[in-house]
């Protein structure tokens, strides 16, 4: 099975389970949006959905934020981890958007990437959920999904992501990014499935006997 017939394999299978494909993160507009994702960095959706509200309460728009001091930002945040780096980050990114966007979130990637604390994967995931432009997010997870599927020998996440977007259509890519977190989440956990237990993993690679070793993003 080359990498085309597993894609409409995972595709058909992907459709059956998640008809729907509603955004993880709790937010009320783009600027919500990104700092959710950018606090989600190695920690639970669950646990960001908590603390956002109490943060968006406070300010839920860059001006507002900006006029928050550390110590308010960082008292709030601190149960996702990360919390001096992100404070940080949530504050400076605020005080840019109000200077030189007029407190609009750019919908250019490369823009979104100049931002404090902001990397590809937020950048990509904020264009994609919020102004629904095609990307394709890739982590760590769905960098190892691909792996286990046999859609990538991508040694990082980059790679990765444009081995996928090769292989399945533009206009899947927002879609599918959510399908497969769902997916990882539910079937295909790093620490259980490793290769051998999910219907995808068995479906793409009937023949595997053995747990899947990964090649490290």
């Amino acid at each position: 099975m080359n990498k085309k017939e597993k894609a409409q394999l995972i595709i058909s299978i992907l459709d059956k389970f998640y008809k729907k494909t509603p955004v993880p993160l709790k937010h009320s507009s783009p600027y919500t949006l990104l700092v959710a994702v950018l606090l989600s960095a190695q920690c639970t959706d669950e646990r960001v959905n908590k603390v956002t509200p109490v943060l968006f309460k406070k300010a839920d728009n860059p001006k507002d934020m900006m006029g928050l001091s550390y110590d308010d930002v960082y008292s709030i945040i601190k149960p996702c981890g990360l919390g001096p780096k992100k404070a940080r980050a949530i504050i400076s990114l605020s005080k840019t958007l109000t200077e030189d966007y007029n407190m609009r979130v750019p919908k250019d990637l490369a823009l979104l990437e100049k931002l404090p604390g902001v990397g590809h994967k937020t950048a990509s995931v904020v264009v994609s959920q919020a102004f629904n432009i095609p990307a394709f997010p890739v982590d760590t997870h769905i960098h190892r999904l691909a792996q286990r599927w046999g859609l990538t020998s991508g040694k990082n996440v980059k790679q990765t992501e444009n081995d996928l977007k090769n292989i399945f259509n533009e206009e899947l890519w927002n879609k599918l990014h959510l399908q497969i977190i769902f997916w990882g989440r539910d079937f295909c956990n790093a620490r259980s499935c490793w290769g051998l237990e999910c219907e995808i993993c068995k479906s793409c690679n009937p023949n595997r006997k053995r747990k899947f070793i990964h090649k490290k993003p």
